[in-house]
Parts: C-alpha cells; structure tokens; sequence
C-alpha cells in the first residue's frame, strides 16, 4: 500500500554534516589562539547543543535524546555547570532564548556544539549571526524575515567543529547500507541529503566523494549516486523518483539511504517514500525511513568535540 503523508514546510538540519566558527573559518582550531581564549578565572561553562529545528516532535525528540545522553560525560568536565539544547528555527527553546539564559546565570564561556551534518549558510552565516558573532546584513535580514531572534550574549561563544569531521558519519551509512543489501554487486545505492544551494559541490562531495567511494571500497557496491529532497530540489519527490529509476536502468535493486541527521516525517515518510511510490518497478528498492540518529556514535562525537574545545579554554595563552 503506498504511503502518503500531508507535507509541512520545514527545513531539516541535515541534515549534515563542517565547522561552524566566528570568522566563517571551516576548522575551530582558528579559535584556539582568539583572545576570546584569555579570559581570568573564575570560569563558568555551559554546553548549547544546536540543531536546526523542525515542526515534528518526534525530529525533536532524537536530538533531545542527544542531549540527555551526553550530559553525564559532559558535566564530568571540569567547570562546565549546564548541558542544555536549542534549535534555530521553528520551535522553541531558541538560540537567543539560551543564550540569554546563560547570561542571567552568570556563564563565562558557552560551548557551541551545532548538530549538522556539512557545511550550509547556517553554519557559516545563519548561527554566528543569531550569537552576534558576525555582521551580516543579508543573514539578518533573512532571520528577522523567518521571526527568528539575534541575541549577542555576555558569555563567550566556542564553537566546535561539525559532523562530518569526524568518522562517526561514514560508519553510520556504511551500516545501514549493509543491513540493506542483498548483493552488492548487484545493487545501486542512492543516498538523500537535504541540500544546499549556496554550497551544494560541497554537499556533493561529501556524499560522492567521500560516502560513495567508501561504500564502493567497503562493500562492493557497483554504483552510488545522490539526490536532494530539501528546499534546493523545491520539496519534490520526483526528484528521488527520477534518481532511483536512473540507477534501475542499470543495476538490479536500489538501496535507499536518507542522510539526514534524524527522523522527520515530512521527509523519510513523506518525499522520499512519496517518490519511490511512484517508480513502477517499487518491488526492486529497499528503503527504510531512518536517519543517523539514534547513533551512540553521535553521542560520543558531541562529549568529544566538547572536550576539545573545553581544553582550549581552559589551558592559559602563552604570549
């Protein structure tokens, strides 16, 4: 029976896997030698885990589920007092609605972990902006046309690197491809990413370049090719239909992998399941609607990048 769900206007946080900084620089390590990092004690640290943000709770959900999970290992660090999430848009808590908590308790330092996958104009433009880390006049105007607050905290911001620098994510697609397979020599796999406009050659390097070799390498797959399913493909199942009856035209089955960091229905229930509804040959694709989360991986990723950035602020700048 074909499955069909009423679609809501929602971005996904992917959605992603970057490093989000300050100074628009990819790496945080850029922030090690920052002033930012010379401030006397005493020290009082927070932990701000971003996501995107989404009408569905239970998108909502997982990544609060991020956030319970980490915070044993998180607190243990020395000085850090709160673990607490936000999400940019959509819902609240918001990212200035925490900040402005951190400053009513005193927070000296705030640890920005955002939870998205690759580089994006939220990464580089969006969130500085929101944190008053960056001028932008083209991202303010863009947040205050979405209702979406800016609030410039007391606290210093430390932002972490993104998840596509470590390799938590190539191992999650590598598994979920393989619970798929039945012979991969046989098979295409096409990996869905949300998408973006302003920097989709690096979304699609990260998804070929990277997901695709590995999946070659590792397990045989004769062909791997990508599609977008957010705002850069208009929200259009088409899009994954026509990418999937593509690799049908050579290979026996298609495996359909959603990399999009958590469940959202609009999305693996709604576009991509409306699409492969409709191919004719629908008995020929093995989909399940997951995401990257839950991914004990991603926990560990997160204590780890917080650790990190958690010894650079507290080690003392030698001049």
């Amino acid at each position: 029976m074909k499955k069909r769900r009423a679609l809501c206007v929602v971005l996904v946080g992917v959605a992603a896997v970057i490093a989000m900084t300050t100074g628009c620089s990819r790496d945080s390590s850029a922030q090690a030698a920052s002033p930012e990092f010379e401030s006397p004690s005493p020290r009082k640290l927070g932990v701000l885990l971003v996501s995107h943000g989404s009408r569905s709770a239970r998108w909502r959900e997982m990544l609060l589920g991020v956030e319970s999970g980490v915070r044993p290992g998180v607190l243990a660090m020395d000085k850090i007092e709160r673990v607490t999430s936000a999400f940019m848009e959509y819902t609240e808590p918001s990212i200035a609605t925490r900040l402005e908590e951190f400053d009513r308790e005193g927070f000296t330092d705030v640890i920005l972990v955002p939870l998205l996958l690759t580089v994006s104009s939220h990464s580089f433009d969006d969130i500085p902006t929101i944190c008053g880390q960056q001028q932008n006049v083209v991202a303010l105007e863009r947040l205050r046309a979405d209702g979406i607050r800016v609030y410039k905290p007391q606290a210093r911001v430390h932002t972490t690197a993104l998840l596509d620098f470590a390799d938590i994510l190539s191992n999650n697609v590598l598994r979920r491809v393989q619970s798929l397979s039945e012979g991969a020599a046989n098979e295409g796999v096409l990996l869905v990413g949300y998408g973006s406009a302003d920097y989709e050659e690096e979304w699609s390097n990260l998804l070929d370049r990277r997901l695709g070799a590995l999946l070659k390498q590792k397990l045989g797959v004769a062909e791997c090719k990508h599609c977008w399913c957010g705002h850069i493909a208009h929200y259009d199942p088409v899009v994954t239909q026509r990418a999937i009856e593509d690799i049908l035209t050579r290979r026996k089955r298609v495996l359909v992998v959603p990399v999009l960091v958590a469940v959202d229905e609009m999305f693996q229930e709604g576009i991509i399941q409306d699409g492969i509804d409709k191919v004719d040959d629908e008995a020929r694709v093995r989909y399940v609607p997951d995401a990257i989360l839950p991914d004990p991986g991603v926990r560990q990723w997160v204590v780890d990048a917080t650790a990190s950035v958690h010894r650079r602020i507290l080690t003392p700048v030698v001049q």
